[in-house]
């Protein structure tokens, strides 16, 4: 839901629920059910997986390793469950001319700080900064910096978006502030 008027302008971040995060969510939870079951079937010496013979496996090693793998895949799938329903890390950022204030807000994790809210005057942003590091995996992220050389980071963007594109969207941004562009 990003939206702009002439004096505020609204941009939406997205946080942890994004289809690769589902995809390595299952992945890791069916993975992890295959090696406990496979770990379980070489200790009852019974076949609870179909298509794989407990008898080619030996409980000792090969079986508590097996198992080990995938408790811990499970309490690492459970996490990424539990960070893709609570949807950490998504929000917006607030530009107000009007009042001449920036609001950055976050969801974190469940407790006393699960609202991360950010407010600061326009008149200490000294320059739009972007962050490019191209390779296998590319990463794009768009900071504030603050006059006293402070960067605080706006969110990471260029998912599916070109190089062109993401930087046309940062010098909108800077025109809307009316700060400079670093790091192009």
């Amino acid at each position: 839901m990003d939206w702009q008027s002439e004096r505020v302008r609204v941009e939406s971040v997205r946080g942890a629920r994004r289809i690769s995060n589902f995809c390595w969510a299952f992945i890791l939870v069916f993975g992890a059910l295959g090696f406990l079951l496979a770990g379980l079937s070489s200790y009852f010496g019974k076949n609870l997986i179909p298509f794989l013979s407990s008898q080619q496996i030996v409980f000792i090693p090969q079986g508590i390793a097996m198992c080990f793998y995938g408790i811990a895949g499970l309490f690492l799938g459970f996490y990424l469950w539990c960070v893709i329903s609570w949807n950490v890390g998504s929000g917006y950022n607030q530009f107000d001319e009007q009042e001449g204030i920036v609001r950055i807000f976050r969801w974190g994790f469940p407790g006393e700080n699960r609202r991360i809210w950010i407010q600061f005057p326009m008149r200490d942003i000294q320059a739009i900064r972007l962050e490019i590091k191209e390779g296998i995996f590319p990463r794009r992220v768009l900071h504030i910096r603050m006059r006293d050389q402070k960067d605080i980071p706006l969110t990471c963007i260029g998912e599916g978006l070109t190089l062109g594109e993401v930087e046309e969207k940062v010098a909108e941004l800077a025109r809307f502030l009316d700060v400079s562009v670093e790091g192009l």
